[in-house]
């Protein structure tokens, strides 16, 4: 199957020229589900695998609008509707400068093994814009989002397309999309997630990521015959998902010591407790500061701005027992896995999306060590996303224990069909190849059903 895959990879690089992360997610599936090929040439036959590589649609679009100073700015905004198989698309908008064709198509293709994984009737799609919301003012987010989803509603719907957040798209995004979708269609509908609570909205969606990539750490431990409690921990972002990580790790009795964002990372020996996490929020979620300012404030931190010049990330670089790398993608490459394995980290449980490169996923495999990928791990998101979902279509709210629950026990069903997987096709303990082949094998079967479509 090497041959296959080589020939395969050759052929996806030739489509998609200058599209490295896309590239790198492609790859990466492809190694896992050759053995699932192998098994079942039916699936090569139908051509599956070239198949779930194109995307079913992809939307590009200009975004004009107006800054406080009245002058006209044009972004470029996107939707790759990737895979409809098992539902409507169901994925997040970006909001970053570094947003491009290429990393939207990665988180796309991503988007649709994780929520298959999710056991919810979700396919995947991504979107975005190169739009910067760092900076700007409340007016001028809310002009773009009207911009964005004046062409943007024409794609999307409740059965059809159901957008969500994700970098530099939180509640107030949301609901300025939210409104002008709604203005525009002269309709109230579940087609956008991560809501507000008085208009649609689910309990724990904030949370859903952190929380979910903190239950899937615990279930990797348990397969070992341990817990969280006393796990020094390395935590980088300072959003959402890093957030509500720390607020989960700290609820299980662990420790953690440091948080990051885009000008550098603090380190804090003693740990971010409950009062330390309450300052981090108000100083991300209302001042919209930076970490640096943590340190002003808690003097037995340290804070280390990031050097772009640099071989390796230096939050890496310290003693630890587990890592929840929740910033962006590739923020971990080889040398920063081996400083991990160096300093003890023997956990790894991938809050952001492919998190990890090509290299630095290899050595925790050959490690050995307890590495759940961003598909599996960090997919308590997407699968708040649908529960939010199925709250809309029966317009009605389940508590926030009820919410918890069923995120729990999602992520529960994730693991081990990550683990039973992973032995079925004779790698046990690869949570890599467990995540890819078991949301492939759904996938498939739903386009093997459905015919050439």
């Amino acid at each position: 199957m090497t041959a296959f895959v080589n020939e395969f990879m050759a052929q996806v690089r030739a489509k998609n020229p200058a599209e490295p992360e896309f590239l790198q997610a492609v790859q990466e599936v492809v190694e896992s589900i050759s053995v699932v090929l192998e098994r079942h040439p039916e699936y090569r036959s139908a051509k599956i695998l070239e198949r779930m590589v194109e995307p079913e649609r992809l939307i590009i679009f200009r975004v004009p609008w107006v800054d406080d100073q009245g002058q006209v700015r044009v972004n470029r905004g996107f939707r790759i509707e990737m895979n409809s198989a098992i539902g409507p698309y169901k994925g997040g908008l970006r909001f970053h400068p570094s947003v491009n064709l290429g990393i939207l198509k990665f988180l796309a293709f991503e988007q649709v093994f994780k929520n298959s994984l999710t056991t919810l009737p979700m396919g995947g799609g991504k979107g975005g814009s190169d739009f910067d919301p760092k900076g700007k003012s409340d007016v001028e987010v809310m002009r773009f989002c009207q911009a964005f989803m004046a062409e943007l509603f024409r794609h999307i719907g409740p059965d059809t397309d159901v957008p969500a957040g994700d970098i530099g798209v939180g509640g107030r995004e949301v609901g300025y999309l939210f409104g002008m979708y709604k203005k525009l269609r002269n309709e109230f509908t579940g087609v956008l997630t991560g809501k507000g609570l008085n208009w649609g909205g689910s309990l724990i969606r904030p949370e859903a990521t952190g929380y979910g990539s903190v239950y899937f750490a615990a279930e990797m431990l348990g397969t070992r015959g341990e817990s969280l409690e006393g796990k020094t921990c390395l935590v980088s972002g300072s959003g959402n998902v890093a957030q509500y990580t720390v607020e989960k790790i700290i609820n299980l009795g662990g420790k953690v010591v440091t948080l990051s964002d885009s000008n550098g990372y603090i380190y804090d020996e003693s740990g971010i407790d409950r009062e330390k996490l309450k300052f981090v929020m108000d100083l991300k979620n209302a001042r919209r500061g930076r970490m640096k300012e943590y340190v002003d404030k808690y003097k037995s931190a340290v804070f280390t701005p990031f050097d772009a010049g640099a071989e390796y990330n230096p939050l890496w670089n310290h003693k630890a027992d587990c890592a929840f790398p929740s910033a962006t993608q590739n923020e971990i490459n080889a040398k920063d896995a081996r400083n991990l394995l160096n300093n003890g980290v023997y956990v790894v449980s991938e809050g952001a999306n492919m998190p990890t490169t090509i290299d630095g996923v290899k050595l925790f495999i050959d490690a050995k060590i307890l590495y759940g990928p961003g598909k599996a791990a960090n997919a308590g998101g997407v699968a708040t996303s649908g529960l939010e979902m199925s709250q809309n279509s029966m317009r009605l709210s389940w508590s926030r224990e009820e919410v918890d629950a069923k995120l729990h026990g999602i992520m529960k069903a994730i693991h081990k069909t990550c683990v039973e997987t992973a032995d079925r096709f004779g790698t046990p303990g690869n949570y890599v190849n467990g995540a890819n082949i078991g949301g492939f094998l759904k996938v498939a079967d739903a386009m093997m059903d459905q015919g050439v479509v």
